[in-house]
């Protein structure tokens, strides 16, 4: 764990991501989290998790970021911020993760607790021994 010692790039995607999870709409779990992913093209794309009465309508802000980025043409992702507002560090739940790999086969994951300490990790790590779309 460390305290904001990462690139200009990297501060600007946990910037983002912390941005993101004010926008969150959680009235259920209370926890909000902001993601904000970074693609080849140079662009990045936020996203916040947004719950529903039907949970399994909720979506998470990794993949409302994702989703959003494919949605304008995107489909080689370079990294990701994920932030929340509590001090335990996020964690990417198993269908993000996946949907991380549908993306890049590996990528930096910032993971920024609400100390703004940030844990860095790859999808590999996250994700080891993955199945992805060259499986196909």
């Amino acid at each position: 764990m460390m305290k904001r010692q990462g690139s200009e790039l990297e501060d600007k995607l946990i910037q983002l991501a912390q941005k993101a999870y004010s926008q969150a709409y959680v009235p259920y779990s209370h926890y909000p989290v902001g993601a904000a992913s970074l693609w080849s093209s140079g662009k990045i794309y936020t996203g916040c998790n947004v719950e529903n009465a039907s949970y399994g309508l909720t979506i998470c802000a990794e993949r409302n970021s994702i989703f959003q980025a494919v949605a304008n043409g995107e489909r080689s992702l370079n990294s990701i911020a994920i932030a929340v507002p509590t001090e335990v560090f996020p964690s990417a739940c198993g269908a993000c993760r996946q949907v991380l790999r549908e993306f890049a086969k590996d990528c930096l994951v910032l993971l920024v607790n609400g100390k703004g300490e940030v844990r860095k990790s790859t999808l590999k790590e996250l994700l080891p021994d993955s199945f992805g779309p060259e499986y196909l």
